[in-house]
């Protein structure tokens, strides 16, 4: 594990813990809260709307970062600054502190989940990082699979607030040195071309073309971060039992990990474009099952496992679809304006979602989500890839 190989195993590593503490364990710590403090369910899930938002207006700022010092210096900062808000959110009482600090969570995120480690991984290994890239999100996807029983574990245990203390000190004591210590601080030089050879085509990344894949990008997102953080209470509502249902949706992690693996062995030398295309028409399909069959547990079984691949494949996309239309050159500060509206899209995702569900109905807000989705697809078909 020397040299620059050492990078997809410590971020594998990394990636399963700050999902699994940041994001994941949400969905079931934040009711708890909820109802601890008095608070409806979509004052506490607007935390995370909050903090999103806020990590989408850091992503460019955070990209830019890691091109010039690396991603050693700004994931192990991510860290930290993410173990303190953990830390604080047990105490916080009224609902500017609550929100205060989800905003120093959402920045947090933004310098320790997959766009930065894309851009760590690409500065490290230049137009070669889509390998890397899968290998890393293969690894990542067991991070709500190991999520997700651990938190119903730890609350069986001992109760919310003692959870974020634990997710607050594994993210300070294991994943900041891991962050700062073990990520390879090399950097990829460009290659030298043979005097008459064709430089890879690539597009500007501005103007439509980029407009096409920010909205993609983020129109998924809004699917990917409502459903994640309501799925579980939407199984519950519709009489599926909690343990169940946490069992269900575990099923998430290893469906995300064998559309990668799928990718990694028979779609590697397929172009990205058409991998993000069949991401978004999965998961069309997965919310057809629920609009012919409804919701039961097998049906809940089956869409979080087409979800599960479509968000597996999606995730490999968003790291490898820029780099293959615009380029290595200034791969992080590219990431990060792709994530600005796809961070602000998430961000509007679980609040909105939840307003839905309170004024509507779950079958309402699911549609509303199945509409997003058709929206990717159909930005995904109008990009066109560039020609040599």
């Amino acid at each position: 594990m020397r040299g620059s190989r050492r990078a997809v195993p410590v971020l594998g590593i990394t990636m399963i813990l700050t999902w699994g503490t940041l994001f994941y364990a949400a969905a079931l710590l934040l009711p708890l809260l909820a109802q601890a403090r008095g608070w409806p369910i979509a004052l506490a899930m607007s935390g995370i709307s909050a903090g999103l938002l806020a990590g989408g207006l850091a992503s460019p700022f955070v990209g830019k970062a890691i091109d010039r010092h690396g991603g050693h210096y700004v994931m192990g900062a991510g860290s930290l600054l993410g173990a303190a808000g953990l830390a604080a959110l047990p105490f916080a009482t009224h609902p500017v502190i609550y929100f205060a600090i989800w905003v120093v969570l959402g920045v947090a995120m933004s310098m320790n989940l997959y766009d930065p480690a894309f851009a760590t991984l690409t500065r490290i290994f230049g137009a070669d990082a889509r390998k890397q890239i899968t290998l890393l999100t293969l690894m990542g996807g067991f991070a709500s699979t190991v999520s997700w029983p651990a938190t119903h574990l730890l609350l069986t245990i001992t109760d919310w607030r003692g959870t974020y203390f634990i997710y607050a000190a594994i993210l300070a004591l294991v994943v900041a040195p891991l962050h700062a210590f073990a990520i390879p601080r090399t950097k990829a030089e460009a290659p030298l071309r043979v005097e008459g050879e064709k430089a890879p085509a690539v597009l500007v990344a501005k103007g439509l073309v980029f407009v096409l894949v920010a909205c993609a990008f983020a129109t998924f997102m809004f699917a990917q971060s409502g459903m994640l953080t309501h799925m579980l209470l939407i199984y519950e509502r519709m009489g599926i039992d909690r343990a169940t249902a946490v069992f269900i949706g575990a099923l998430f992690g290893p469906a995300q990990v064998f559309a990668r693996i799928c990718e990694l062995a028979v779609a590697r030398h397929t172009h990205p474009l058409s991998v993000a295309r069949f991401s978004s028409g999965l998961l069309i399909s997965a919310f057809g099952i629920f609009a012919i069959f409804g919701i039961s547990a097998i049906t809940a079984g089956l869409f979080v496992i087409l979800f599960g691949a479509a968000n597996g494949l999606q995730t490999i996309a968003r790291g490898t679809l820029p780099l293959a239309l615009f380029g290595p050159k200034g791969y992080g500060h590219l990431v990060g304006r792709l994530a600005l509206p796809a961070l602000a899209v998430q961000a509007a995702a679980p609040v909105a979602m939840a307003l839905v569900i309170e004024r509507v109905s779950d079958p309402a807000a699911l549609a509303l989500t199945a509409g997003f989705i058709a929206v990717s697809l159909v930005c995904f078909l109008f990009i066109r890839r560039p020609q040599h």
